[in-house]
C-alpha cells in the first residue's frame, strides 16, 4: 500500500529544502498551487507524472517519495539568480535527470 502521508512529507521537504515556493512549483508542474498545497497536506495525491517530474527537478530518484528506507542523496547547487522562472527549473531539472543517471551508471560499474 501506497503511504501518500509520506509522498507530501518527502515532496514538502524537498521543496523547501530546494528553496522553491509552492507557487514555482506549481507553475513548473502546471498545476495549481493549491494542488501542491493540498498534495503536501495528505488531502489529495500527487500524479505518477507530476511525481517523476518533481523527482527529476529535486534529484532524487521517484523510490525516494515512496519508500521510508529510501535515502536522498543530495545534489549540491549553485544559482546565482534572485529568481527562477519555470525554463530555468526546466534547465535545472535536466542538469539533475543527467546527474542521476550518472549516479546509476556508476553504480552498476562497481557492481560489476
Amino acid at each position: 500500500m501506497l503511504n501518500f502521508a509520506l509522498v507530501g512529507e518527502r515532496f514538502s521537504e524537498l521543496r523547501n529544502r530546494s528553496g522553491f515556493t509552492q507557487k514555482q512549483l506549481a507553475e513548473y508542474l502546471d498545476v495549481d498551487q493549491s494542488y501542491i498545497s493540498k498534495c503536501e497536506k495528505n488531502e489529495r495525491q500527487f500524479s505518477a507524472d507530476i511525481l517523476e517530474k518533481a523527482a527529476e527537478l529535486f534529484g532524487c530518484t521517484m523510490d525516494y517519495f515512496v519508500n521510508e528506507s529510501c535515502e536522498f542523496a543530495h545534489m549540491p547547487t549553485a544559482l546565482r539568480a534572485k529568481s527562477l522562472n519555470t525554463e530555468d527549473l526546466s534547465t535545472i531539472a535536466a542538469m539533475n535527470k543527467i546527474a542521476l543517471n550518472l549516479r546509476f551508471m556508476e553504480s552498476l560499474l562497481e557492481g560489476e
